[in-house]
């Protein structure tokens, strides 16, 4: 059975039932231990799937190689500072409770799950493990009208998307015979690709794209982006957001690679769509987090531009894209986090104004994180957008790399305008003091974004390695 590549995942899940023991003790204060805890179990596990082996487990379901390790080092990278982000903001907002560091370790290990899946079946697991932790940290806030209307709505939509991913898979093994990525590679193959296999295919990468809030299965993100803690929106915009993207990869790449000329089409449309929306949707928005929503469906559509490519070159550019893309919204939302004046939490566009003269520090890295996410170089964003703009066209896809070009353009005003905001506006007040972890987070991100042109080869290595494993 070779358990032991599995190694992160189950020493994760055993350390999560070990932690909750000790959060449920009664008459002390366990948020803080509790959370640190779970941090250090993070740091274990990333430290497990460096020295994890190769090959498959659990009678094929389960698969260990480069590009599965890729992946979970930037989960586990995203989960444990957007929990080092909340551990003030928490606490600050009455929701210092233990279940919330427990819930976010459990979704990472459905994180794991996913992009380690060799079977439809346990895609599924993954996939809901990851999806029911976050339907409760969503409503986390449950005294907080929007908090609940987020989980609400995510809760209702994304059994939906489960709903047609599952219906997807049974069409599949109806037709194909089989839910093992390995197996139903050989079928496809071997010209077993009918029509019923097409159209499980669309049935499951509707479930995915719900996943990933790609165009037309974005209606959930602006209002739980907006209606959750901003620590979890963190969340939401970050490690999820590999996950799903790393499935989708190995799930089109692997076993239905055969089949890029039918899915090319549904990944191409939802490309444009989502770099369209993306870029337009947000320019009208004065909530800060409604607008890193929209703005996160333009980025998946930019990710998405490398994997209508469908060959190597396109698929190491969504690696590189993604990487660039959870250190550059870490930055951006402890920022976000760090928003607060009189003890009070600021959503706000126009509550940044001034910030460049009360608070120089916080909107230099602001800046750069605007600046990055608008593509303009030599920040780490437009390298990002290079990899995949250039797979695009040397692929042919002229029509698509255009598209992306206006929306980078058009995308770049709203970008620039919170650059305008904090340091051409007059200021409203200073900001509350921040908590050194967040100071620590905002620099860290920051002079990775901003000396990524230093040491590009170190990040686009992996990031070859992972895409051949993929492949191969």
């Amino acid at each position: 059975m070779n358990w032991t590549l599995a190694l992160p995942e189950i020493a994760l899940a055993l350390a999560g039932l070990v932690i909750l023991l000790v959060g449920v003790v009664p008459k002390r204060e366990t948020f803080f231990p509790v959370s640190m805890g779970v941090i250090g179990a993070l740091v274990i596990a990333a430290v497990l799937v460096l020295g994890q082996g190769e090959g498959t487990a659990f009678v094929g379901q389960y698969v260990s190689d480069a590009f599965s390790r890729f992946a979970k080092v930037l989960i586990l990278l995203g989960a444990a500072l957007t929990l080092l982000l909340s551990l003030d903001w928490n606490v600050k907002q009455g929701l210092g409770r233990f279940e919330y560091a427990v819930l976010m370790l459990f979704s990472t290990v459905g994180m794991m799950v996913m992009v380690s899946a060799n079977d439809l079946m346990t895609l599924y697991v993954g996939l809901e493990l990851l999806s029911l932790s976050l339907y409760v940290i969503a409503a986390f806030d449950r005294d907080n009208a929007r908090s609940a209307e987020a989980g609400l709505k995510y809760f209702v939509l994304g059994a939906l998307a489960s709903g047609l991913l599952l219906y997807g898979a049974s069409l599949v093994y109806g037709f194909a015979g089989t839910t093992n990525f390995d197996r139903l590679a050989d079928a496809l193959s071997m010209g077993g690709a009918g029509t019923g296999v097409v159209v499980g295919l669309v049935f499951v990468l509707a479930g995915l794209a719900f996943k990933i809030s790609a165009v037309p299965f974005h209606m959930w993100t602006p209002d739980v982006y907006e209606g959750a803690p901003t620590p979890v929106t963190a969340f939401f915009a970050t490690a999820p957001k590999v996950a799903a993207i790393a499935l989708l990869m190995r799930v089109l790449a692997g076993p239905f690679g055969d089949l890029a000329a039918q899915w090319g089409q549904v990944i191409w449309v939802c490309s444009v769509g989502s770099m369209i929306l993306g870029a337009f949707a947000a320019l009208g928005q004065r909530n800060i987090k409604r607008l890193m929503a929209y703005s996160s469906i333009g980025h998946v559509g930019y990710a998405l531009m490398g994997l209508t490519v469908a060959d190597e070159t396109g698929l190491r550019g969504v690696l590189v894209y993604m990487a660039i893309y959870v250190v550059m919204n870490i930055g951006t939302f402890a920022v976000l986090v760090a928003m607060r004046r009189n003890g009070r939490a600021l959503e706000g566009i126009d509550d940044l104004a001034g910030l460049g003269r009360t608070d120089p520090g916080m909107a230099l890295w602001m800046a750069i994180f605007m600046f990055s996410m608008a593509g303009i170089p030599p920040l780490a964003g437009f390298f990002g957008k290079l990899y995949v703009f250039l797979a695009a066209v040397q692929a042919g896809y002229w029509v698509l790399a255009a598209v992306g070009v206006v929306t980078s353009v058009v995308a770049s005003f709203y970008y620039l305008r919170i650059v305008k905001v904090m340091y051409f506006d007059a200021p409203e007040g200073a900001l509350d003091a921040r908590p050194a972890g967040l100071t620590v987070v905002m620099a860290a991100s920051g002079l990775a974004t901003l000396l990524f042109f230093l040491f590009p080869a170190a990040v686009i290595q992996a990031a070859q390695v992972a895409v051949s494993a993929l492949a191969g």
